[in-house]
């Protein structure tokens, strides 16, 4: 895969790395020329994109924290900014799945936690990063939400409003931060092929892929590159112009909630 250097003297930090979707953009982002600061709350699956980074040819550190804990955010930035000298890209990328339930049935400590990552996590990263990419003359904010923020599903509650406040953040700051010269846009994701979120509800990926594909346009879920090709988009020049805005990657489920059937 040939590279565009569209990301050429970038720090990109990106939490949650060590998954399938952040890895994914991790490895990209690194192709593109940026240098990578892989965030997550297991060290050695951040090392893991970060090995596969560095035999890529490209440049990462690993490091693990808790993004909910405001010592070790802050500690996490400050990592970063020792090692490559500056911030300009931020990806909020980590999650927490609830198991399935309404408010009556969903246990205080799964809601919580699911605002505490999904909110609280991608909160404190910003509150850390924005004044290294002020210094570094600006940049970009990628927020990860969600198709599920757009729209009610049953018996996910959580994830449902944690991902539909990763939205308004994500336009707030666009909005205080303009004058910085940083932009602030969201991807909302439709069902993505990875393994963690296969084996919350299903037993196998390929079960999750089938029950799943019929609900959407493309008759497909959708991989972890594409999303970081929607990343890409967000983070580079290509969308100078663009700020304070969603991008749906969602194979037309918003378009059209049903079930498709295509021939074989």
């Amino acid at each position: 895969m040939a590279s565009h250097h569209l990301l050429e003297g970038r720090v990109a930090i990106i939490s949650g790395g060590g998954g399938e979707i952040g890895g994914a953009m991790a490895g990209l982002f690194a192709h593109e020329g940026a240098r990578v600061f892989v965030l997550d709350i297991s060290l050695e699956k951040a090392q893991v994109t970060a090995d596969a980074i560095a035999a890529d040819g490209g440049e990462a550190m690993a490091f693990s924290a808790d993004i909910t804990d405001p010592q070790q955010a802050q500690g996490a930035v400050a990592a970063c900014v020792a090692r490559f000298g500056k911030v300009t890209t931020l990806a909020n990328v980590a999650a927490s799945l609830t198991p399935a339930g309404t408010v009556e049935t969903l246990s205080l400590d799964h809601w919580n936690r699911a605002w505490a990552v999904n909110v609280t996590g991608a909160f404190l990263m910003c509150k850390y990063a924005i004044p290294e990419m002020r210094k570094a003359g600006g940049g970009a904010i990628v927020n990860i939400a969600s198709s599920h923020a757009h729209i009610g599903v049953p018996q996910r509650p959580a994830y449902c409003a944690t991902k539909g406040a990763v939205l308004q953040l994500t336009k707030v700051l666009a909005i205080d931060h303009a004058a910085d010269g940083i932009r602030a846009n969201s991807i909302s994701p439709g069902a993505i092929d990875t393994l963690r979120a296969a084996l919350q509800r299903f037993p196998s990926r390929e079960a999750a892929n089938a029950a799943k594909g019929p609900s959407y346009l493309l008759n497909r879920t959708g991989q972890a590159r594409e999303i970081a090709d929607g990343a890409l988009y967000l983070a580079s020049d290509l969308s100078s112009f663009v700020t304070g805005t969603d991008l749906l990657i969602d194979g037309g489920y918003l378009a059209f909630k049903g079930s498709l059937t295509h021939p074989a």
